[in-house]
């Protein structure tokens, strides 16, 4: 890519090309569009950066009703009957050599404005998307557009009400974009951001993600994918015309590229890395091995659900940072797996131990089904239509398999196993197929987030990766099936274990269990044996006076 100072003079631009252009803070960059056809009534120049702010102008001088400052920012020139030519100023702000890429492009009177009924935003004509994030959702606006019109025209009126013959009639195609995974360098995004810039490149690049009527809300929120580049517009459909046009597209990691501290490039945590990786080793091991070591299955299920409820309640209620909170997640599921481990035959929680091993299982089928484009439904947004949908899913999965507890429990070693390799995996490189955890977490640690569109990309790193997935547990699955074919039942059905136990003392009076007292008499004896316990003992010797 050949870079452009516009210390070279004017910056010389024609219709529908890119030019990439050095900018610096001290000096305004004059950008030029000349011999402008005269059935053109609307240019609409654009300048984006990689992750640093620029200001646009239609002046030297710039001021807050006639500039635009940001990433991806750009400005609508309504054009006066004769104009041939037009002039825009590009400043670097804050520092001293920036590299952008701008282009202009040409709309007639038949297509729509962008943002030519702005009534929030500072520009009179705003073509602009607005976005914010944090970690866990993105948030985008952008003002409603306003039919075409001529040159020597007066622009519609935005508040009519006649819906055939205002803005009304309009409607809007959200697009999204996904730059390359584990890329944030500026030459990918320069190249990528050329593909959803204009109308037919849009719709060839990106994907539809919903359609709004004029009467919708221009106020949209997705979920965050930190250090995964993506790239939103607008197409604006006129349908009586069947004409369109575009707003300026915007871009996000859903992180800071230049930080210090919590940048793109250290996203990924320490504390994170050690204790996924430790809980891949183990479920690697349970995978394969978990029906056969019963306790250290049980040991990973009761480690799974103590620290998830306890992450919850914690980030929930507390200011401590992710580090502390993690490092208390670990130990409170440690001790959970290992009471689950050291009470489940004691007491004959064998019932509940299944219940367990089949809850887990049915998050993580739960969890998937709402991770596919299912989970976009709007009526989802409804948290008690949403999480009644859930459990319903997730106590499926249980009761399905309530009659043959040993083909759950290897399901659930398979899968879940296997899935703990792919969350390990995820500390190192992205993966979209973590967000199958992440984003349940999202929604019940953050109240906004059932109106957040989640959509990931589905890249070569996620093939290979749910490739990976899918053999582990298969293969975990099979040999586990393989070698407990001819295996006792499990687990011991309790009723049958009763029952057996009971025609076992009928028919043998020499066992000493066939004459265990009735449990009314057992119960009276441990009353007994405890009022003696807190009885005062007596004194020794002669109690009776003696008689004289």
């Amino acid at each position: 890519m050949r870079e452009v100072s516009h210390k070279d003079g004017l910056l010389e631009f024609s219709l529908g090309k890119f030019k990439n252009v050095l900018l610096n803070e001290t000096i305004p960059a004059e950008a030029v569009l000349r011999n402008i056809s005269s059935n053109v009534t609307v240019i609409i120049f654009q300048i984006h950066t990689h992750h640093q702010n620029v200001t646009i102008s239609f002046n030297k001088k710039s001021s807050i009703t006639n500039s635009g400052t940001g990433p991806d920012i750009g400005l609508v020139s309504i054009l006066q009957p004769q104009q041939t030519v037009c002039t825009w100023y590009l400043q670097a702000v804050n520092a001293n050599s920036v590299l952008s890429t701008a282009v202009p492009y040409s709309y007639t009177e038949r297509d729509p404005i962008p943002g030519g009924c702005n009534l929030e935003f500072n520009l009179d004509i705003d073509p602009n998307i607005y976005l914010e994030y944090n970690m866990a959702e993105t948030n985008i606006k952008f003002a409603p557009a306003n039919l075409g019109h001529g040159r020597d025209a007066k622009p519609p009126i935005c508040d009519s009400v006649t819906s055939q013959e205002s803005r009304l009639r309009l409607r809007y195609d959200v697009y999204q974009y996904f730059l390359p995974e584990n890329d944030l360098s500026e030459t990918a995004f320069v190249s990528h951001m050329r593909k959803m810039s204009q109308v037919q490149n849009i719709r060839a690049n990106g994907v539809k993600l919903m359609t709004l009527t004029s009467q919708d809300k221009t106020d949209l929120h997705f979920s965050s994918l930190p250090g995964q580049g993506v790239i939103y517009n607008v197409i604006v459909i006129d349908p009586q015309w069947n004409t369109s046009a575009a707003y300026v597209p915007v871009h996000t990691y859903a992180c800071s590229p230049s930080a210090l501290v919590d940048s793109c490039f250290t996203l990924r945590k320490l504390s994170t890395k050690i204790f996924f990786t430790i809980l891949a080793v183990l479920g690697l091991f349970v995978c394969f091995f978990g029906h056969r070591f019963w306790k250290t299955d049980l040991f990973l299920m009761g480690f799974i659900v103590s620290a998830f409820c306890f992450f919850i309640a914690i980030t929930r209620t507390s200011t401590l940072n992710y580090d502390v909170n993690l490092g208390l997640t670990a130990v409170v599921g440690i001790i959970g797996g290992l009471l689950l481990v050291a009470y489940w035959w004691r007491f004959g929680f064998v019932i509940l131990c299944m219940f367990i091993v089949g809850l887990v299982l049915g998050f993580l089928v739960a969890s998937t089904v709402f991770f596919t484009p299912l989970g976009n439904y709007k009526v989802f947004q409804d948290d008690v239509v949403f999480w009644v949908t859930f459990s319903c899913i997730a106590l499926m999965v249980p009761i399905v398999f309530v009659g043959c507890p040993r083909v759950l429990n290897i399901l659930t070693c398979g899968l879940i196993g296997s899935y703990t390799v792919v969350l390990a995996t995820a500390c190192y490189i992205y993966t979209s197929l973590s967000y199958i955890g992440i984003d349940l977490l999202r929604r019940i640690l953050n109240d906004d987030f059932r109106r957040a569109y989640t959509s990931v990309p589905f890249q070569p790193n996620d093939l290979i990766l749910l490739a990976v997935w899918a053999m582990l547990a298969i293969g975990g699955i099979t040999v586990q099936l393989r070698r407990e074919r001819r295996e006792a039942p499990f687990p011991p059905h309790p009723y049958r274990l009763w029952k057996r136990e009971r025609e076992r003392r009928v028919t043998n009076i020499l066992d000493p269990s066939h004459h265990v007292p009735p449990l009314r008499e057992r119960i009276q004896s441990k009353l007994s044996q405890i009022k003696d316990f807190f009885q005062k003992e007596q004194p020794a010797g002669e109690r009776t006076p003696l008689l004289f």
